[in-house]
């Protein structure tokens, strides 16, 4: 959880909001024509999600998600769907976040400028991987730092993983848990998680991939000094760390012992 183009929508609030409570409407009321109602629901509801997705900021991604179920219980819209309707538009949800990954981020897309300047620092690996590569964003940036790089996306949710694979086809893209999967062989490891997360992903990097790179957008590992720290996009830094080569007192600190 890009290409040279913007990974966000660059239209002005609230209009990506109007426009994907209208196309949700439009795509009910034409399904519930043709006497299809719970399949509009459910596909009302996966609009609206789909561009949250591209949508900054969480309050205004909750605001598009949320606009058509909202709106079709205060009209009693939905109140003449079965109980049962209300299971199968979960169904999207449990297939983009199975139950075994609400421990790590929700789906946080790299902007597109996120990783500037990262080669310059680092040198081109041989092997790249993004560590929870969501509908494969962070692919996209890598790629445009590391041309030459063998590119691996991993992602547990089956659904992101299976999109991400169709969007990113220069990369690796498998499904699988960023914490079993060994980082030994890469030279570069890239995430994009949350802050409870970076001490767990700092204890894995200096036991795995000595002498490599971890590259954070927006969380640092606490009580670690980074090797750099790079604009990033949207206000977020990237933090740069060199892992160094066996245990030590940063990976005792990053682990609060």
């Amino acid at each position: 959880m890009a290409t040279s183009g913007p990974s966000r929508w660059t239209w002005p609030w609230p209009l990506p909001a109007l426009a994907a409570w209208l196309l949700a409407w439009a795509l009910f009321a034409a399904a519930a024509a043709l006497a299809w109602p719970v399949l509009g629901f459910a596909l009302a509801l996966a609009t609206g999600a789909l561009v949250a997705t591209r949508v900054q900021g969480h309050w205004r991604r909750l605001l598009v998600g949320a606009g058509f179920p909202a709106s079709a219980l205060a009209l009693g819209v939905a109140s003449a769907l079965p109980p049962w309707a209300w299971l199968v538009a979960l169904l999207p949800l449990l297939l983009a976040y199975p139950v075994r990954a609400w421990r790590d981020a929700p789906f946080f897309p790299t902007p597109a400028a996120a990783l500037q300047g990262l080669r310059e620092l680092t040198g081109e690996p041989a092997r790249v991987l993004e560590a929870g590569c969501g509908l494969g964003h962070g692919l996209r940036a890598l790629r445009q730092q590391f041309p030459r790089a063998e590119l691996v996306g991993l992602e547990w949710s089956p659904l992101l993983s299976l999109l991400a694979r169709l969007r990113q086809r220069d990369a690796t893209v498998r499904r699988g848990d960023l914490w079993a999967e060994p980082w030994g062989a890469y030279g570069l490891v890239y995430l994009f998680q949350r802050p409870e997360s970076m001490p767990r992903a700092w204890l894995k990097a200096c036991a795995e991939m000595p002498g490599g790179w971890l590259a954070s957008l927006e969380f640092a590992v606490p009580g670690v000094t980074p090797w750099a720290q790079l604009p990033g996009a949207d206000g977020r830094p990237l933090w740069l760390y060199r892992v160094p080569g066996s245990l030590s007192g940063s990976m005792a600190a990053a682990a609060g012992r």
